[in-house]
């Protein structure tokens, strides 16, 4: 008997209602449509990131990570995981046109990837993630090209999977924008990429009438001029079976830690907090559900130190709390720095403790999470705020050493006291990180409370090249260093990002506590004008560094001020 869409549609609905049904709505979402309840079932989600879009003649493994196996995705989903996201680049796998024909074994072997998700059960989302390559320089001056080579890559991919399950779903384009164009025809580039993406996938038969369709916004942009545009281009394809996607790596300024945003302040809440209701008030809240097809922190590649640890893991935790508290599904971008995927062990066991959390309750944390103790001067109490999210605190420990309540520390509302008869104990012996606390509540993962025990950083002078950079010995005592400020001896900013005296984190210079260097970097001196320059440091503990450097051709020498 021939299939109808209708009746195809309603075979999903049946199919998307019964999958979901264990899943529990947060209280504002609206939850009524069969979409939204495939989307909430897709929590938590993971993107197998630096694989199958990875560049290279060994194009699988040509970005350092191994080839998938069914053991790891299982392993996958054992780690709590309900979806996939599997990027994939196309165009340097594809024939030349008019043809653009995909090469019969890469497209086996994105085939038999999808497999292994689907197998698990394991929604998974697919797409054209190579843009930057082809679509995103071209657009504007081979347009009819671009296109032809887009709809050739979207017929041949829909055809190989329209017989699939309906746990897969295509997204039509990662992070697409348009180079050389203003901004609405930018737009318009988008709106005819979905809208053909469409046409494309419901024409080809099967059950691609009624796979779930994911479009993303122009570069995933969660502004509300991006997702108004997007929003008009659903409305007018009227299908009840679309998803809409944006991405999220936190506010910029905080995310690669740049002209002073060194912790997770009101600002960086307050971007979240925007991005969520715009994406709610436009979509979530008129029955369209919201992916963030990827979301994490931007810094984190460049250097695990570029934003401080706690403040690090609270834009994690309120990130997941402000998108689950909107049924906005959430996939973490994973390039293999996260999980390991050769031993399938965490490099960062405290992020991932939170993020599973996340989906039964909030983490409890701190005002921030370390303690210093300065040497030469009297211990005094030190007092933290614990934002606990709605737990209570109920023990703190020392490793194994459980700290005794009213001895060791006190609790005052929502204050934490460490005692100074019990810090006292740490200033013994040399410098550095002295004690990890570990402080448990009455629900989620514990939170770790770093005790330092430091002097003021010494500097000392330096000389190098503008070209090599320079390296300026430091005893660091400890302690640790959260940015730095350059300015000319006239006042104004020196160095890259001269609109702020505070440099980025990694970029303009970077701590090295291994060989006690602080190098600036030749980024930095890259865009300098020569002269002298003054530096200032700022540590954690409150300590302020100042340094000079003085620049005569290519040479440059460095100076403790």
């Amino acid at each position: 008997m021939r299939k109808t869409k209708a009746f195809l549609s309603l075979m999903l609905t049946i199919t998307l209602l019964f999958t979901a049904s264990s899943f529990s709505f947060p209280a504002s979402t609206s939850a009524s449509t069969p979409m939204q309840t495939y989307v909430s079932a897709m929590q938590p989600g993971w993107n197998l990131g630096n694989t199958l879009e990875a560049i290279g003649t060994d194009f699988e493994t040509s970005w350092g990570n191994p080839p998938v196996t069914q053991e790891f995705i299982q392993e996958i989903k054992a780690q709590g995981f309900k979806s996939i996201r599997i990027p994939v680049s196309w165009n340097q796998r594809m024939s030349a046109g008019p043809d653009y024909t995909i090469d019969p074994a890469f497209l086996n072997r994105v085939e038999e990837v999808v497999n292994m998700a689907l197998a698990e059960g394991l929604y998974v989302m697919l797409n054209i993630h190579d843009v930057w390559q082809w679509m995103r320089p071209s657009m504007a001056t081979q347009h009819d090209a671009v296109m032809a080579q887009f709809e050739a890559a979207w017929t041949q991919i829909a055809d190989r999977f329209k017989n699939h399950s309906n746990l897969l779903m295509f997204e039509s384009a990662n992070e697409p924008d348009y180079l050389n164009v203003d901004e609405a025809t930018q737009h318009a580039f988008l709106d005819e990429v979905n809208t053909t993406f469409f046409n494309i996938v419901r024409a080809s038969g099967g059950n691609n009438a009624v796979r779930p369709l994911v479009l993303p916004s122009l570069m995933t942009n969660a502004g509300q001029a991006y997702l108004n545009s997007l929003a008009t281009t659903i409305e007018n394809l009227n299908d009840p079976n679309i998803i809409a996607t944006v991405h999220y790596y936190g506010l910029w300024h905080f995310s690669v830690n740049i002209a002073g945003y060194t912790t997770f302040n009101a600002e960086a809440k307050n971007d979240i907090d925007t991005m969520v209701n715009n994406v709610y008030n436009t979509f979530v809240s008129k029955g369209i559900p919201v992916v963030i097809g990827e979301y994490g922190i931007l810094g984190h590649d460049k250097n695990r130190e570029t934003v401080e640890r706690g403040e690090m893991l609270k834009y994690f935790e309120y990130f997941l709390h402000a998108t689950q508290s909107k049924g906005i599904a959430t996939m973490w971008w994973d390039n293999g720095s996260y999980f390991n995927r050769t031993t399938y062990e965490w490099r960062d066991q405290e992020l991932y403790n939170i993020i599973m959390h996340s989906l039964t309750g909030r983490t409890s944390t701190t005002s921030f999470d370390q303690i210093f103790i300065k040497s030469g001067e009297a211990v005094s109490d030190a007092s933290i705020t614990m934002n606990l999210n709605g737990n209570s605190l109920v023990s703190l420990k020392n490793g194994d050493q459980t700290l005794v309540s009213g001895t060791d520390y006190t609790v005052n509302g929502n204050v934490l006291t460490l005692k100074a008869s019990y810090l006292s104990g740490f200033t013994a012996g040399g410098f550095g990180q002295k004690a990890v606390l570990s402080a448990h509540f009455s629900s989620g993962p514990d939170w770790k409370i770093l005790v330092r025990y430091y002097n003021t950083p010494v500097v000392s002078k330096a000389s190098g090249t503008s070209s090599g950079g320079l390296a300026i010995p430091t005893a660091f005592n400890g302690d640790v260093l959260a940015t730095m400020e350059a300015v000319y001896t006239n006042g104004t900013n020196a160095g890259p990002h001269n609109w702020t005296s505070y440099k980025e984190y990694a970029y303009a210079f970077l701590p090295d506590y291994a060989n006690n260097t602080v190098m600036i970097t030749p980024n930095f001196f890259s865009e300098t004008t020569g002269g002298t320059i003054n530096l200032t440091f700022h540590f954690w503990s409150g300590a302020i560094v100042k340094y000079q450097l003085t620049t005569k051709g290519n040479r440059i020498t460095g100076t403790p001020k």
